[in-house]
């Protein structure tokens, strides 16, 4: 995952160019997306079926390449939640800023009863 949102390419545009203020987020969520989000978080996110962000953790970088530290397993879908095409990673846990998003390999339809999980290690950012 290396697409940034606007609102991330200006704020490290402004910290880095224009020495203004950036405030990391405390803690970061994954959102699923049914349509391309786009940078300008412009995509259909999931809603309903009990749908939430999910909060996760990366480990340290290397080379340019951070990786989930632990596994996100987002509730248990209790209606469907369409075909999940994209996902994004978000400053809060409703509404917010997007920070990033990427296609998945393969999109996956989510019914009642499914369970998305994205294993430990197997969501990146790189930053290239």
């Amino acid at each position: 995952m290396a697409e940034f949102s606007n609102y991330l390419e200006n704020a490290l545009i402004n910290a880095v160019l224009r020495n203004t203020s950036y405030t990391s987020p405390a803690t970061v969520y994954v959102s699923l997306y049914t349509s391309d989000p786009t940078d300008a978080d412009s995509g259909t996110e999931v809603s309903g079926g009990s749908y939430a962000r999910t909060s996760v953790t990366f480990g340290a970088p290397s080379n340019g390449v951070s990786t989930n530290s632990a596994d996100v397993t987002f509730p248990t879908c209790t209606a469907s939640w369409g075909t999940v095409s994209h996902i994004g990673i978000h400053d809060a846990s409703t509404a917010g800023n997007l920070l990033f998003h990427t296609p998945l390999d393969t999109s996956k339809t989510i019914d009642s009863g499914d369970i998305f999980k994205i294993t430990t290690g197997n969501l990146s950012v790189t930053l290239a």
